[in-house]
């Protein structure tokens, strides 16, 4: 008997329904017509074990326990769902071949494969595990991905990567949560301190984001114009781009702040002569931007609706597993494999059909046109979130589902438009010795940007008949007065890119590098997740569309050491997670600086300045403890990919 592991039960009934029938529907499992079964966990089967499932001593939260570090990890069933494993351990054992169908990223990968090793399977049965890789649960997708099962043997290192994320989530986690929570109860504060190795530093951005705007001045800046004229009598106006020696005036940014230097300069280039010394005009083209993974549809979703990162996921959940309508949501990739261009005409067809846009937009785009986003050297485990070709026989979706289904649309459609072209003029002119500079931009041929928000062609500010040598009159100068202003309040939309994007804000050179080429900052399938967490937790507030730091949030910080608030470390990490996935780093290599980093940090907690938390509300010693072990910190939430110790 072949036994089909799915991670879901929807995922298992489409599994099934690909396979002969009849069927027999039996408790926890469908047994199809040539005696092969397919079953399913609810999520994760299985948990990380309590610390005083280690040792009962470890109930009570003391300092003298820290860090806590299992010499054997331990995983045990969770209650909601020990029947169901307790099914999958039988069938497993009765099954002469097993084929893996977890969710195509590491979580899903590991969440089957711990299931496997919980049951005590011989080496060779392991040996013989399919992998059976799913990312869309229409018929003929599911059939086509049945026909191109791999080798589980070839999945173990992602295996082993979400198995080292996991257990550092739990050390972290489990420990510095505790060390915070009893730091604060130093200062009276009852409540738990949540501490985790991913959540930590994304409060922080928060956080330092909110004292940075606090403490923000605002300066006055200076910008010169030149108001320019051509033989033609035709005018135009360039920006002073200031000299190397006008630095010690100058921020950061590059901005004069010497209100007399521009005065000075406006005065020497009134009605002086001018000459074009650096004329460019080219035509460009732009490509249309490659269809969605997660996190780039969750911050073009926050921009253009407003949703939070976990509706959209929820959201993509519905329209994946209830609809059928897209192709597996927690995907980190933007790219499609060749041979998924030859299902492009029955796609677009469904996107008419189902509304994901017009009818006349579809029929514009060519089918037969095969762009950036098919390649197959880009294409890991899973591909982008793509509409798949299933045409609803009335089109029923709720307002918020059908606006991700047409964002979805909308990106996938557009690689089947040309390219957007445009004219583009550069300048450079001397005037009195100094340098100003002009561009503009004109259309050309909107091309995939009609879908963009642009309905027809649109004339921009536009440059005169210049050419290099040509001579100009300034007539007059002109001081702009602008004022410095701070950095805005992060929202869902910056939030998720500074996640994405976690270099920009890590210190370190050599890890800013590596980042780069990662992921950034938690993973597709838990970065909403994590910012809900912080949530729920009170550590972050919503006003309006801005998203700050709470009372608590700012003073957690404020005494966490910055190793633990700044992204650098968990950053490093990630990176780190992402060589075990590729062979290029091991287990160990991994967890053995993490533990001296976890050592350090629990004395830190020890030792630190806990009056920050003194103004902060007091809770009772009885509804602290009651807080504390009804409502653990660290508690699994009930969804698998929601981080609790992130």
């Amino acid at each position: 008997m072949k036994l089909y592991i799915a991670e879901k039960p929807s995922l298992g009934r489409a599994i099934a329904d690909a396979l002969p029938k009849p069927h027999k529907k039996h408790d926890g499992y469908i047994e199809v017509a040539n005696g092969d079964c397919v079953s399913w966990c609810i999520g994760h089967l299985l948990e990380q074990a309590e610390p005083d499932d280690y040792d009962e001593r470890f109930k009570k939260w003391q300092f003298e326990h820290l860090p806590i570090v299992p010499e054997h990890w331990q995983l045990k069933a969770k209650t909601k769902t020990r029947k169901q494993l307790t099914i999958l351990k039988k069938l497993i054992k009765q099954a002469t071949t097993l084929v893996h169908a977890g969710d195509p990223d590491r979580e899903g990968q590991l969440l089957v494969d711990e299931v496997i090793e919980q049951t005590k399977i011989s080496q060779t049965k392991k040996q013989s595990i399919q992998r059976l890789l799913i990312s869309d649960l229409n018929l003929t997708a599911v059939k086509k991905s049945l026909n191109s099962m791999r080798a589980n043997r070839d999945f173990i290192p992602l295996s082993v990567s979400a198995l080292a994320r996991s257990r550092a989530d739990w050390l972290f986690g489990m420990n510095l949560t505790r060390a915070y929570t009893l730091a604060g109860q130093k200062a009276g504060f009852g409540n738990v301190l949540s501490v985790g190795r991913v959540q930590t530093p994304i409060l922080g951005l928060v956080v330092n984001r909110d004292n940075e705007i606090a403490n923000f001045v605002s300066k006055p800046f200076y910008e010169v114009l030149a108001h320019l004229v051509t033989p033609e009598q035709q005018s135009f106006t360039a920006k002073w781009i200031p000299s190397k020696a006008c630095e010690p005036y100058q921020d950061e940014e590059g901005r004069v702040l010497n209100k007399a230097l521009a005065e000075n300069v406006t005065s020497r280039i009134a009605n002086q002569p001018a000459n074009v010394t650096a004329f460019e005009q080219k035509q460009k083209k732009q490509t249309a931007p490659l269809p969605y993974n997660l996190s780039a549809l969750q911050i073009d979703a926050a921009k253009a609706f407003g949703m939070p990162a976990q509706k959209v996921l929820d959201i993509c959940q519905v329209l994946y597993e209830r609809h059928k309508l897209i192709t597996y949501p927690r995907s980190d990739n933007r790219y499609l494999p060749r041979e998924h261009h030859q299902d492009a005409p029955a796609i677009l067809k469904a996107i008419a059909a189902n509304g994901g846009q017009s009818v006349e937009l579809v029929n514009e785009a060519n089918a037969k046109q095969r762009s950036k986003c098919f390649n197959d050297a880009k294409v890991a485990a899973h591909h982008a979130i793509v509409p798949t070709a299933k045409q609803l026989k009335i089109v029923s979706l709720a307002n918020d589902e059908a606006k991700i289904y047409q964002l979805i649309s909308r990106h996938y459609l557009i690689q089947f438009y040309p390219d957007y072209i445009y004219n583009e003029s550069k300048v450079e002119v001397t005037i009195a010795g100094g340098l100003f500079k002009a561009s503009a931009k004109q259309d050309v041929s909107l091309g995939f940007k009609l879908l963009m928000g642009k309905s027809e062609l649109k004339e921009e500010a536009t440059l005169p008949y210049l050419e290099k040598g040509m001579a100009l009159t300034c007539t007059e100068g002109e001081v702009v007065q602008k004022h410095t202003s701070p950095p805005a309040h992060f929202t869902d939309a910056t939030l998720l890119a500074a996640m994405t994007g976690i270099s920009r804000y890590v210190k370190d050179l050599q890890i800013k590098k590596i980042l780069k080429e990662t992921d950034g900052l938690g993973t597709e399938a838990t970065r909403a997740g994590i910012i809900e967490l912080l949530f729920k937790r009170r550590f972050l507030k919503r006003e309006g569309k801005a998203i700050k730091a709470t009372e608590t949030g700012l003073a957690l910080i404020s005494v966490l050491p910055e190793g633990l608030s700044s992204p650098d470390l968990t950053a490093k990490w990630e990176s780190s997670l992402g060589d075990i996935a590729q062979q290029a780093m091991s287990y160990q290599q991994f967890i053995q600086p993490l533990l001296a980093d976890l050592t350090n940090f629990v004395s830190q907690a020890a030792n630190c300045n806990s009056q920050a938390f003194a103004l902060l509300p007091k809770t009772s010693p009885k509804k602290r403890f009651a807080k504390r072990t009804k409502k653990a910190p660290y508690k699994k939430s009930s969804y698998k990919k929601s981080p609790a110790v992130n």
